[in-house]
Parts: C-alpha cells; structure tokens; sequence
C-alpha cells in the first residue's frame, strides 16, 4: 500500500493567517489527478481553487464548507498512486506541503516562456497574455504561480459537467443557485456571474431542498391543540402564559428580564480579515479627528459628488504633501508620495473592500467615474485582484450616502489620513447682511498624530473645502 501524504494548505496570498472552505471538489474516496481542482477556498481577498498536489485517492478532507483553515493546517490526506508521474519532491511549485514555517527569500526561478493564463472578469474568456518583468516565485501562491506585475485569476474548472471560475461557484452557494441548471453564456460554455445573477432573480434554477420540519408552517390542529391545551390548564388554576397569540401564531415568550440571544457565528473571508485590520489600526495609529462643513451652494448645475470629492482630496494632497504619505511606527519613518492614490471603502453584505483608485491625480472627471465604476463592479462579484485592494496613499469613506453627518474613519497603516464625507444638509448660513440657505457636506478628517502636525491636517482640510466651494 502507498504510503499517506499529507497535504497542509498553503499560503493563498501575501501571508493571509487562513482561509475558509468554500466546496470540495472532489469528495473522500475519490481518485484526482495532479493539479486537478481541489477544494475551492475563500481568503480575504478572493475565491481561488487549490489544486491537487498528487495523483491518487483523496482519503481525508479535514474540515467542511464554512470551516476555516489556518495557514500550513492539515487540509487532506492522499494515497498517491505508485504508478502514477508524481511530481518530485524537490520540485517547486508554490504548494506548501509541509506544516507552517518561517519563509526566509524568494522561491525558485521562474519560467522562460514568460505566459500565463488569465480569465476576464466576466468569468468566461481565456487568453494568454505576455508577461514583462517577471520576478522570482514568492511561494504565496498554490500552483505554479509566478510573481510579476500582471494579476492572475483562476481558470475557469469544469466540476460536474459546469465550466466556471471559483468566485462565480461562490456566488451561486451564497444565492442558492444549481449551476448545472444555468445557461451559460460565457466564450467556451463558461457560466459568468452575470448567469447566476439573472438566474437568482428569475428564480428558475433554485437548489431544490426539502422541506424542513423545523421551518414548517404551523398547521391548524396544532394551534388548536395549543388552545385546548392552555384553556385546560386555566380551568385548573394553573397560570399560564400562551405561546400563541390570539391569531393563533407563536410568539416570543421569553421574559423580559432574559435577555435573547443567537448562535455565535464564525468571522469568516472579507469580515475576518476587517476584524484583524480594525485591531491592529487602533493599537498601533494615534488618531485625531478635525471636522468642517464644506459650502456647496456655488455649486452650478449636477455634479458628480464623488468625483467632485476625489478632487478635492487631490488638491489638498498637493498643498499639504504630509498628509499623502506612509508612516512606519517600529522605524519611525515617513514616505511622502508624488502621486494619489485613493482607497475608496467600499461597504458590502461580506464585510468593507476598500479598492485603491490608482493615480487619481493624473484622471479628469470622466475618468475618475469609469474607474470607481469599475471598482466597484469588480467588489461586488469578488473578481478584484487582490493587488487592487493594497498600496494605496490615502483613504475616502463616502459613509453620507447612507446615513451620518460625522464621523471617525479609522487610519489603517501604513496610511496617516482617511477623509470621511457625511450626509448632504440644508443649512441655515450667515452672510452679509442677513441670512441664507447653504447646500453643505459635513467633511470628517482623521489623521495619525504619529505622522502629521494638527497644523497640517488644519491646513489640508481648509485645501480640501475650498476646492469643493468651487462652482465647478
């Protein structure tokens, strides 16, 4: 009998602590081939597959979708076929078969042919594209992954007769959608996220499900024999509060005194990751936050407020340079940067993306629009390469469009300021000679006092409201 190989998840991007089980792929008892579609796994950042690291039988899959997995963990056993091409021990291939250690350097060498195989963001067309500059594999990355500066995105699997890239089986778990039961309309028979967002709303291709006693209805004789039950104990002296109301439906019967609780439920993805952000933001940055009302009433005409916002911060990125920079606390040392680039929090029902907006002072109006469009779109079907959601120099949370006049943004390091807009108003304003009403925008600055002088911020919040009282 072949020996038992343990197979430790391996580090799925930029030294992400763990990640979480989206669907296996291939179930215990299985044979898989080298690098075939594993286990498809959610980290903060993306939704990739790993692929399998032999050829055999897949003996142990340790953990089930929804479990979380840390880094360099145990994720499954395998009995590698003794016939079977394996792939050599000493051969490197950014898989990490060994338990979590230390990484001192770079990995091995990367190919000659300088090609990589990339899908779009619609999940369906493959291409290969030429790659410059490429660098040494880091070894984050399962597969045979070369760093460079273009981004990979899976490939799109055929798992059970269904072509499609990991964050799209993602979203169809999460919508409750049967795959097998969407027409594809992505180049190669490949379902896009787009098919499986039709399909969720037309509702014709649910994930049939039985029916749950527990989620039932309550059926008449049931509450019939609820009544009967409680006018009997009442004619015994017995008091009694009913579960049922007098429509005869359960309600809450829990004392006021006791208070309700739910079942605790595991951080997982995109939230957990904002957790350990949020963490280490606020035991590491010394923040202080200055506010003002931006007067909008020279605006002329419709404006693009978000735009118009992104504007500002550049203008005042270019008076007060302090401001658009990365600090290093353990060394004590300051980057100011030549360039804007901005990330702009991104709120969705997975927890905050905050994509960088990159060189937002070199884009005019029309430009800035299409590419925070495109950000978003890309947050939204989790298609964003994770590349996309660091380095950026300073950060805007446009929090107004729901709710909230002010605020306290958290400065996330490296970063020293985040520039935080609340709700538009109608203000009453004193002007010469009398009274007027003024469109206005609550503007929130917070800056690492580490970093930056309170004459500093000052004076970058005064640039930032005077370009938004421009008419245009």
């Amino acid at each position: 009998m072949a020996d038992t190989k343990t197979f430790h998840l391996p580090d799925l991007g930029e030294g992400l602590p763990d990640a979480t089980i989206v669907e296996w792929l291939v179930k215990e008892g299985d044979d898989v081939k080298l690098d075939a579609p594993l286990v498809s796994m959610e980290t903060a950042k993306a939704v990739v597959e790993v692929p399998s690291p032999y050829t055999g039988k897949l003996l142990k899959q340790y953990g089930k979708a929804g479990d979380v997995i840390e880094t360099g963990a145990p994720l499954a056993d395998f009995q590698p076929d003794p016939n079977a091409k394996q792939r050599a021990e000493a051969e490197s291939t950014g898989h990490a078969h060994g338990p979590k250690k230390p990484v001192k350097g770079a990995g091995a060498s990367a190919p000659d042919d300088g090609k990589k195989v990339v899908a779009s963001d619609e999940g369906g067309e493959i291409e290969e594209t030429q790659i410059v500059e490429l660098r040494e594999d880091e070894g984050t990355v399962v597969g045979a992954m070369v760093s460079g500066n273009t981004v990979h995105v899976e490939r799109a699997a055929d798992v059970g007769g269904v072509k499609a890239v990991p964050a799209v089986r993602a979203l169809a778990k999460k919508l409750k959608v049967d795959l097998a039961r969407v027409k594809p309309t992505g180049a190669g028979g490949v379902v896009t996220m787009k098919d499986v967002k039709d399909a969720a709303a037309r509702g014709d291709a649910a994930l049939s499900r039985a029916p749950s006693p527990a989620s039932g209805t309550l059926s008449l004789a049931s509450v019939e024999e609820g009544r009967t039950h409680a006018r009997s104990l009442e004619r015994a002296g017995v008091p009694q509060r009913s579960t049922l109301s007098q429509s005869g439906k359960p309600m809450r019967t829990t004392p006021p005194t006791v208070a309700a609780t739910g079942q605790p439920e595991q951080l997982k993805g995109v939230r957990r990751n904002m957790s350990r952000v949020m963490a280490d933001a606020h035991a590491n940055v010394v923040p202080t936050t200055l506010v003002d009302d931006a007067d909008l009433h020279q605006w002329r005409g419709k404006q693009d407020i978000t735009v118009r916002l992104i504007r500002a911060i550049v203008a005042a990125c270019k008076t007060v340079p302090a401001l658009n920079a990365w600090f290093d606390g353990a060394n004590l040392t300051r980057t100011l940067h030549p360039h804007v680039d901005i990330g702009i929090a991104v709120d969705t029902d997975d927890g905050l993306f905050v994509p960088a907006l990159r060189n937002a002072d070199m884009l005019d109006g029309a430009g800035l629009r299409a590419a925070i469009q495109r950000l978003r779109a890309q947050v939204e079907d989790r298609s964003i390469p994770s590349s996309e959601l660091t380095g950026y120099t300073i950060s805007l949370s446009n929090f107004g469009m729901f709710a909230g006049r002010y605020a306290t943004p958290v400065v996330v390091p490296p970063c020293v300021a985040i520039v935080g807009a609340g709700k538009l108003s109608h203000d009453v304003v004193a002007v010469m000679g009398g009274i007027e009403v003024h469109r206005r925008m609550p503007i929130s600055l917070t800056f690492d006092h580490r970093a930056a002088t309170g004459g500093e911020a000052a004076r970058f919040l005064k640039a930032l409201l005077d370009d938004l009282a421009l008419p245009q």
